[in-house]
């Protein structure tokens, strides 16, 4: 069995009085691109700071590639960080910032540096304070894939980006997972960007876990069902509600069928990525069931 790229239980981190992340416990297989969704707050960049061996936790567990994160020398190498702002050295060149890569990384690959240096299109002479918003964030992805490391982690890197922008890095991302057969862990608060390029899925809202993964079979086994006021106040064993929305005459459930067998419910269609996001982040903050848009087979 490969062992998960991330292993967390019970995993929980305070700042005084607050907690940033509550009692996380998941499994992130390997060989995959994990999309890390919710809000703003939600506990994404706590949990990846945690991963990446930035912090440490006041409570609960956590292991990366089957070790504690930064443990050493060794397994510092074997994962590569790109933090929320995409940060590189203003007053150092891109060529500077690759000679730096290669003495800091005993795994440094230079060919992959060089090919992507070109492949986008960097000026080796320029300063990194002059490249655009795009240009640091493909700077930023070539330093920490020249690595060669196992895990890829990424905190929102598209955020501040551009539709093209975002749209050129993301599909660097995945000739990178492709070419370099790497795991990848990827927060954002855009849905969309996460339906395009993830196959597994983690929802935080409220420091917590709400429901981790893959997505095809999470969009499969979440059904939006609809039946006159009454009729479905009973469910049968493995159909959880996840949210609920009444009139006088009618109900509309959004359900999750963890039996591993079709869902037989009159009226049940199945919702979207979207929607089923969506659904977790309204019942984490006691918004109700949002309303969602009928589904047509």
């Amino acid at each position: 069995m490969t062992t998960p790229v991330l292993t967390a239980h019970a995993l929980t981190k305070r700042y005084g009085s607050h907690n940033a992340l509550t009692e996380a416990t998941i499994d992130i297989p390997a060989g995959r691109i994990t999309g890390l969704v919710g809000p703003n707050g939600a506990g994404k960049s706590t949990l990846l700071a945690l991963a990446a061996g930035l912090i440490r936790p006041t409570s609960g567990h956590i292991e990366v590639l089957g070790r504690r994160p930064a443990a050493d020398k060794h397994q510092l190498a074997r994962v590569g960080f790109v933090a929320q702002d995409t940060p590189v050295y203003a007053g150092l060149t891109v060529a500077d910032h690759l000679t730096l890569g290669e003495k800091l990384n005993p795994g440094w690959d230079p060919d992959i540096a060089r090919h992507r240096i070109e492949q986008t299109g960097l000026d080796p002479k320029k300063k990194a304070g002059r490249l655009s918003g795009g240009q640091k964030a493909q700077l930023a992805l070539t330093l920490a894939a020249a690595k060669r490391p196992e895990l890829l982690i990424f905190d929102e890197p598209v955020a501040a980006l551009d539709p093209l922008a975002r749209r050129a890095f993301l599909q660097s991302l995945m000739e990178f997972v492709a070419d370099l057969d790497v795991s990848v862990i990827l927060s954002s608060h855009l849905i969309g960007d996460v339906e395009r390029v993830c196959d597994h899925l983690v929802i935080l809202a409220e420091s917590r876990v709400q429901v981790a993964g893959d997505i095809d079979d999470l969009t499969a086994n979440h059904y939006r069902v609809v039946g006159p006021r009454g009729t479905l106040d009973t469910l049968p064993a493995g159909i959880d509600t996840i949210a609920a929305d009444h009139t006088d005459r009618q109900t509309t459930l959004i359900v999750h069928n963890t039996t591993g067998q079709p869902l037989d419910l009159p009226g049940a269609e199945p919702i979207g990525l979207e929607d089923m996001v969506l659904t977790y982040l309204h019942r984490a903050e006691g918004l109700g069931a949002p309303i969602l848009q009928e589904t047509r087979s």
